[in-house]
């Protein structure tokens, strides 16, 4: 370490005490996750809802999702620099107070029906997110290399608990402020502003010793400058790795495609008679998808290989677009479409984070995967945006449509990539 480096630096763990330091940051985790998930799907399941409700024009509904993706994006970077700096507790803490506060001004701006503060609020719970994402790298800190996908993916499994259970709460949670002045639509972001601040001090509180720096502690023998750690570093470790690239492409692919068909399906499902339980039930389901079988996509990852995965969630967004894209008034067959467009998300995110945090070197995972969450959140945001001008101007279908097309570059060079190895 050079003599210039300020950066905090965890105690030393011995060998033996490897294990037991890695089944309790797990544990911390799952805990930090199942609390997020609660709190992040009212986000996913009222955000276009509300958009439409204080804007007054449904071709501005995808602009409340997309307020949060692109919060969760501009994020990326300062909370992956945070991390760098002071290990992950740090900016897992201010990623869910920032999420907390956000949610505040949800609900004040649904109040006074203000759609700039409304997006304002919604890029600030969007940190929420960011937290959780982030998560997943935390949990691979430590992990042992070919155990590195099943650490990652028993993270994003525990949100499943919260995650199925968030939207189907919205409906409930929202009829208890009825006759008060704030609107049923946004009393959740109330209840979820509260489940952020105890994951806040959960992760503050027990996410001892940081597993970031820990990881540092126990790799000397690589650079751990500041200059090493830098978004720059990052970049280049990405640029000279053909791997890292697959990877940072595969994230980015399959969490635009999730997230423009996902924010619009609540608007169409309300086109074809949803009320809210059902959007809610809907949802679930997606996020079922996206989280429950997440140990089998981590498994799958470390055994078949990450590049089989790719392929494999390559197929499984394109039959949910088929399905969701051609289901017009068939709620179940939309309901199929989304619980198939998380699985494929799952299976993305899973083996495309293993493959990142195994393609770069130690001393610039933390930049590089800020970097990755960076660039499949601005991906996403653009997306998001995208979707509700084009479901305003053509259909649903057509979005659908569009998502399928994107997988085919990730497709092709995960191929690629696999028959040349």
């Amino acid at each position: 370490m050079t003599a210039t480096d300020k950066t905090a630096v965890a105690p030393p763990v011995t060998p033996a005490e490897l294990p037991a330091l890695r089944r309790r940051t797990s544990a911390v985790l799952v805990m930090s996750q199942i609390l997020g998930g609660l709190g992040v799907p009212i986000g996913i399941a009222l955000a276009p809802v509300l958009a439409t409700s204080v804007s007054g024009s449904e071709a501005l509904s995808g602009l409340g999702p997309t307020a949060s993706v692109a919060g969760t994006a501009v994020l990326s970077v300062p909370l992956a620099s945070l991390m760098t700096a002071r290990g992950r507790r740090a900016g897992l803490v201010l990623a869910y107070l920032i999420g907390a506060a956000g949610g505040g001004l949800v609900v004040l701006a649904a109040v006074i029906g203000n759609f700039p503060l409304l997006l304002l609020g919604m890029a600030a719970f969007g940190a929420g997110s960011s937290a959780n994402l982030q998560a997943r790298f935390a949990a691979a800190d430590l992990a042992e290399p070919d155990r590195r996908g099943r650490a990652i993916s028993t993270v994003v499994w525990a949100t499943t608990i919260g995650a199925v259970l968030g939207p189907n709460i919205a409906a409930p949670v929202s009829r208890g402020f009825a006759g008060t002045s704030i609107p049923e639509t946004a009393g959740p972001f109330l209840w979820a502003a509260g489940i952020f601040l105890l994951a806040a001090l959960l992760v503050g509180t027990l996410l001892r010793p940081d597993p970031l720096l820990t990881a540092r502690a126990l790799a000397p023998q690589e650079e751990q400058s500041a200059e090493s750690r830098s978004l720059r570093a990052g970049l280049s470790a990405v640029a000279a790795s053909p791997r890292a690239r697959l990877a940072l492409l595969t994230v980015a692919v399959t969490h635009t495609v999730m997230v423009s068909i996902m924010v619009m399906t609540p608007v169409d499902l309300g086109h074809h008679g949803a009320d809210l339980e059902l959007i809610g039930l809907v949802i679930s389901g997606h996020i079922a998808g996206m989280y429950a079988f997440s140990p089998v996509m981590g498994w799958l990852s470390d055994r078949v290989g990450r590049l089989a995965v790719i392929g494999l969630a390559a197929g499984l967004l394109s039959c949910a677009a088929l399905l969701a894209g051609t289901a017009g008034a068939s709620h179940g067959r939309t309901a199929a479409g989304l619980f198939l467009l998380g699985l494929g998300w799952s299976a993305g995110l899973v083996s495309g984070s293993a493959l990142l945090t195994d393609s770069v070197p130690q001393a610039t995972r933390a930049a590089v995967q800020g970097l990755s969450d960076l660039t499949m959140n601005t991906a996403a945001g653009i997306g998001g945006a995208a979707a509700g001008l084009i479901v305003a101007g053509s259909s649903y279908g057509m979005l659908n449509l569009v998502g399928a097309c994107l997988l085919l570059p990730m497709a092709g060079l995960a191929l690629w990539s696999r028959v040349r190895h």
